[in-house]
């Protein structure tokens, strides 16, 4: 064990964070998502007990945010008619702005099928088993500025 590291990040999580560099991008996934499809190119990470506010809380006490794009954070946007609501979205802001001093505005949207595109370019995608529908987060890891 690690001190002042959070629990639900496991030994393989830890590794893939520290691996990825400046600009590589991450998704953290719901449990709808299609992970090993889209992951073919990447690694894939199982958290299926997990929830994705959890695992991204965690995440960002060790992962920085990338400060040179407009949005190093992009959530799955919702399809034009799709009646489903969205509060997670809200937790995500939260979250980030506890960790980034941009706050809500780090936080950007793709298009849901450009968002699949995207994703299947990352370094890694963490599959949770979040039940709440277009739960998905992509993060734009950043430097570590001593």
């Amino acid at each position: 064990m690690l001190k002042g590291i959070p629990k639900i990040l496991s030994p393989e999580l830890l590794k893939v964070l520290a691996e990825m560099g400046h600009s590589d991008r991450i998704v953290i996934s719901d449990g709808n998502f299609p992970a090993e499809s889209m992951g073919k190119d990447a690694i894939v990470i199982r958290c299926d007990g997990h929830g994705v506010p959890e695992l991204l809380d965690a995440i960002l006490q060790v992962f920085p945010l990338d400060s040179y794009v407009e949005h190093p954070v992009n959530l799955m946007e919702v399809m034009k008619g799709d009646p489903v609501e969205t509060p997670i979205w809200d937790t995500y802001k939260e979250i980030v702005a506890k960790y980034d001093q941009r706050g809500a505005s780090a936080v950007g949207n793709i298009e849901r099928f450009a968002f699949y595109e995207e994703a299947k370019k990352v370094y890694a995608i963490i599959a949770t088993g979040e039940s709440a529908l277009y739960a998905n987060i992509m993060l734009q890891k950043g430097v570590v500025v001593d």
